[in-house]
């Protein structure tokens, strides 16, 4: 996903290209970054905006608040997530069977990436739901549409590879994927993958 902001050091620089971008757009790549790396609950709108260089005028005259740009991040996040699993998953070719037996080498492709920090919408539900009795409904809602996004397409390509139930096939591979994306956060170890693979096939065959 997004790669604006440069490692050095341990710490975070704002590239060339990104310091000359429009201030509002320097808040939200420098919040994708400390969010997502970070945690939303612990990464206030001062840090942010020191490492952005923008001031709190423009934070709140074009977000109106940190919840505002949380869900700008998380637009952001999905969208581009989004795009780039289904360019991966194409890349199998032509064959819709190819392109679902590739989702799994899809997420290694981004766990091996420099920018792996987990799905940021099982991350913001996970801060949110701490002792808040079931989260926020904008975030659920966000997190909703999302999933919607991917079965869609996954539906598409079950149904043009010829599974009986292809939506139903479509959430079983989803639910090997976000095991998958938790377990690699939980552990960080890649041999997850090889297990979600092997969930996969299963899960191909049996449908």
């Amino acid at each position: 996903m997004g790669d604006g902001l440069t490692a050095a050091n341990g710490g975070r620089v704002v590239t060339p290209g990104l310091r000359r971008a429009p201030p509002h757009e320097r808040i939200i790549e420098v919040a994708r970054d400390l969010f997502c790396r970070d945690g939303i609950h612990a990464t206030g709108i001062d840090r942010i905006l020191t490492e952005a260089g923008a001031s709190k005028m423009t934070l709140y005259g074009r977000f109106g608040s940190k919840e505002a740009l949380v869900r700008e991040v998380l637009a952001r996040e999905g969208a581009e997530w989004r795009e780039t699993f289904f360019a991966l998953i194409e890349e199998a070719g032509p064959d819709p069977a190819d392109q679902l037996r590739a989702t799994v080498p899809a997420l290694r492709t981004w766990f091996e990436g420099a920018r792996f920090y987990g799905c940021p919408f099982m991350n913001a539900a996970a801060e949110h739901t701490k002792g808040s009795g079931g989260g926020e409904a904008w975030l659920r809602e966000m997190t909703t549409q999302h999933h919607a996004a991917i079965i869609a397409v996954l539906a598409g390509l079950a149904q043009a590879a010829g599974h009986a139930e292809p939506r139903m096939m479509a959430r079983q591979i989803l639910l090997v994927l976000d095991g998958a994306i938790a377990a690699l956060m939980v552990s960080g170890d890649d041999s997850v993958l090889d297990v979600a693979a092997r969930n996969l096939r299963a899960v191909l065959l049996a449908g």
